[in-house]
């Protein structure tokens, strides 16, 4: 049974950073994508970054709005996943979502429906 378990969240001001992590449970990642979402409260959820492995090349993509912030990184047994967050914004404030399983190609990756399993989601907040 696949698992994920995201923990790191929590309260910050803007400026501060931030690092969550997303545990597997059940899964290895060797292939395919795995990355994080967002959703902000009344809004849809919204692809962050992802790591996509392809013809034995790892791709790391960021949507513009975190770019240069955010870094995502993943530890040497493929079964954690990190976002490091940097210069936390109120518009980053949202439920962080670890999403796994996906496919081997970086545009797909971004598209939620595309992620087979997902974790409960942690809650970052920034205050301005």
């Amino acid at each position: 049974q696949v698992q994920l378990v995201e923990s790191g969240g929590g309260s910050v001001q803007a400026g501060g950073s931030l690092r969550v992590s997303c545990i597997a449970s059940g899964f290895v990642f060797s292939s395919g994508c795995m990355g994080w979402f967002r959703q902000a409260p009344g809004k849809e959820r919204e692809w962050v970054a992802a790591i996509t492995i392809g013809g034995g090349v790892g791709y790391f993509d960021y949507s513009e709005s975190v770019k240069g912030r955010f870094t995502i990184s993943r530890d040497s047994a493929w079964k954690t996943l990190y976002l490091q967050m940097n210069s936390l914004k109120a518009e980053d404030t949202g439920m962080y979502y670890c999403a796994a399983d996906g496919p081997s190609d970086r545009y797909l990756c971004r598209d939620a429906s595309m992620l087979k399993y997902w974790g409960q989601g942690t809650q970052v907040t920034v205050s301005s």
